[in-house]
């Protein structure tokens, strides 16, 4: 058994992303149609022509059909995936894996959710009935816990793990300022973050991804199709997916330390690509920091920082957008917002406007070729994980 990959197989020849926030102007239909309008335009590809479509949500749409009515198609194929906070990733490689197959020349995904007006607070969805043992509480208070186990693992100082996580929230913020599709564009002083009072273990408000409304899409063709198309293509140089047995949470060895299927997924990933030192061959990344502390324990999984140094790399602006491996410059799930089904394409619409030299005011000032998307699903313990690596150069 082996997980072989598409690597450099698949192109992606166009992407769209809305702005994300509170959208109460725009039905989640609205914000499908406009991702996937401006994703066509980026391709010059009339939606016509796209044979078959993939839609990541997570609550808001129940079917392909939504997909079909937003943008008026007839009897196309229309898949729908779920798969926690990682289903916009999700939706991607399945519709990868189609077009390499040859089973569909032009695939379009679509990750979209509506959260902010819904009529409910909190995570659109509820938990079916199980045997009792699942624990009752809150995503904060769940992932609070990863702050208690890397500092009983490591012995870190409270007040530096504390300082890092202040950190990764202050630049998180600052780097969402430039970018017009964030959902908060507004810098915060550390001394705010840190002064904020706890609402959850030691994570504060500012310790949080804040849910909203918004879309990404994508249009991907097999690799060896990119010259038919004009722009710059974005070549997939490797993606894994791994699902953890969730059994963290009843094993008494798990410490909350780290996240097993990320160190997992990025193992294959880079395989694929053929990296062997992430931190400086890839010119950015954009990970899932749905709190704080789950970001600074990915700079471990991730391979960027050796186990129980993340904390110190953070404070020395090693991930800040100026030092040696720029994590997050659209903001992260901290600044541009976090619509459950469209962060995972969201993320790669990032890697995607700075590789084509596109991103603006955010633009890096980077040689090197690559970058990674790390998109997580679910709780620790119990969680989903993937990793895409994308180039200019298709090997």
């Amino acid at each position: 058994m082996a997980a072989n990959g598409i690597a450099s197989r698949i192109a992606i020849i166009g992407m769209g992303c809305t702005r994300f926030g509170q959208r109460r102007e725009r039905d989640v239909g609205g914000l499908l149609a406009d991702a996937a309008q401006e994703a066509a335009e980026s391709a010059r590809v009339d939606l016509a022509d796209v044979d078959a479509f993939w839609l990541g949500s997570f609550g808001s749409l129940k079917s392909g059909v939504a997909l079909a009515k937003a943008l008026k198609t007839e009897f196309k194929p229309v898949t729908r995936t779920e798969n926690f906070c990682a289903t916009g990733s999700d939706a991607f490689r399945n519709a990868c894996y189609a077009v390499a197959a040859g089973a569909y020349d032009v695939a379009m995904v679509v990750g979209a959710e509506k959260m902010t007006d819904a009529g409910y607070p909190g995570l659109p969805f509820g938990m079916p009935p199980g045997d009792g043992t699942d624990l009752d509480i809150t995503p904060p208070g769940t992932f609070s816990y990863l702050a208690q186990g890397y500092q009983r693992r490591y012995g870190v100082d409270p007040d530096l793990l504390k300082s890092a996580m202040t950190h990764i929230a202050w630049r998180n913020h600052r780097n969402g300022v430039p970018n017009p599709r964030a959902q908060f564009r507004t810098e915060v002083a550390k001394e705010v973050i840190a002064a904020a009072p706890p609402i959850a273990g030691n994570l504060s408000l500012f310790d949080c991804g804040a849910i909203g409304d918004g879309a990404a899409a994508a249009i991907i063709v097999r690799a060896e199709d990119a010259s038919r198309y004009p722009g710059k293509p974005v070549y997939v140089r490797g993606m894994s997916f791994a699902v953890g047995p969730g059994t963290g949470l009843l094993d008494p060895a798990f410490d909350f330390s780290s996240f097993p299927e990320v160190i997992t997924s990025a193992r294959q990933a880079y395989r694929q690509a053929g990296i062997t030192d992430p931190r400086g061959r890839l010119a950015l990344a954009e990970v899932h920091d749905c709190f704080t502390v789950t970001e600074l324990i990915l700079m471990e999984d991730l391979g960027f920082a050796e186990p129980g140094h993340a904390w110190k790399a953070v404070l020395d602006g090693v991930f800040d957008r100026e030092g040696e491996l720029p994590v997050n410059t659209d903001g992260g799930l901290k600044s541009f917002g976090h619509p459950l089904g469209a962060s995972g394409i969201r993320m790669m619409f990032e890697c995607w406007l700075q590789l084509r030299g596109e991103a603006g005011d955010r633009q890096l000032d980077t040689r090197a070729d690559l970058a990674l998307t790390q998109n997580l699903g679910g709780n620790p313990g119990e969680c989903v994980s993937f990793v895409g690596v994308f180039g200019t150069e298709r090997s």
